[in-house]
């Protein structure tokens, strides 16, 4: 009989582990709920130990799991470590790369750049979701974040793609109706159309004039959204004043639908590709963000 372990089975248990979870494995490795279960079965046989205590609801690493995860871990990191090595002396990345963003600027910008990214590199697959939510990319199995905003955790090399701050503005018709604040106090007084975005708090916009110091100011309104596009239609159509990145808010301002409020006022939100250190000489992540870099430049 062949003792022979398989990687392969040696990764799925490591997602399930990760994920505590065999239908979350499944879905992040684009498997079946069944077979995740059948690979770590397998394993499980092959080793002569039970890797997982099983409920009906999720499923729990055992003691023995836990050893193994550890060893699992290690050699999944020096086999990607070797591959990576490989690819960076062919220069060709290949393989899957797992992308995240956030809703709105992903879907508009990062997605088109994602698709032409594998146009030119057949050799590279990639994987790519969005959230309303900060990802802990190293916990969630992501090689690359491109995020809005210049907190950066310590513990990631961040990269800057592209020079973006957020700005406030309202429609010609609800300034002429409710009239246009002079100062960020008066914010206080008017509808703001609040977004829960990934990176700021909720109903506290924090700005700067210049090169002065930064000011706060709790805002309020009717309408709030997690999605910026919608409180920027909202904006549209003259339900308040919104912050919104520059990026996003050009066209309508081009158009005259939107106009700019305190324009004195900005918030940097410049955009990053964040990535794990353990990722930096990565064939795949370097060619990524090399393109990314040179695509956005041009924005």
């Amino acid at each position: 009989m062949d003792k022979r372990i398989d990687n392969e089975d040696l990764r799925v248990f490591a997602t399930a582990a990760r994920k505590a979870s065999f239908a979350a494995a499944a879905e992040e490795l684009g498997m079946s709920p069944a077979y995740v279960s059948k690979r770590i079965g397998i394993l499980e046989q092959m080793l002569g130990v039970r890797l997982f205590h099983r409920t009906t609801r999720r499923v729990i690493v055992s003691e023995d799991g836990e050893k193994v995860y550890a060893h699992a871990m290690t050699i999944l990191e020096n086999l990607d470590s070797l591959l990576h090595e490989v690819a960076e002396r062919r220069a060709v990345p290949h393989g899957l790369l797992r992308i995240s963003s956030s809703f709105g600027f992903g879907r508009n910008v990062v997605a088109p750049v994602v698709a032409r990214l594998v146009a030119a590199h057949p050799t590279l697959q990639v994987r790519f979701e969005v959230f309303d939510r900060l990802v802990d990319i190293v916990a969630e199995g992501f090689d690359l974040d491109v995020r809005i905003g210049d907190e950066i955790a310590p513990h990631l090399i961040a990269r800057k793609l592209m020079a973006n701050h957020r700005m406030l503005c309202a429609s010609p018709d609800y300034l002429k109706q409710h009239g246009t604040p002079r100062s960020l106090q008066e914010l206080a007084g008017h509808n703001c159309l609040v977004i829960k975005e990934r990176d700021l708090p909720f109903g506290v916009w924090s700005l700067r004039a210049g090169g002065g110091k930064e000011e706060s100011v709790k805002v309020t309104g009717s309408l709030s959204s997690n999605h910026g596009e919608i409180a920027l239609q909202w904006a549209v159509a003259g339900a308040g004043i919104v912050l919104r990145s520059h990026w996003d808010a050009k066209p309508h301002l081009d158009s005259g639908e939107l106009v700019p409020v305190l324009p004195q006022y900005t918030q940097s939100a410049n955009v990053w590709a964040a990535y794990p250190q353990r990722l930096a000489g990565s064939a795949k992540v370097r060619v990524c963000v090399e393109f990314m870099e040179r695509q956005l430049a041009q924005k």
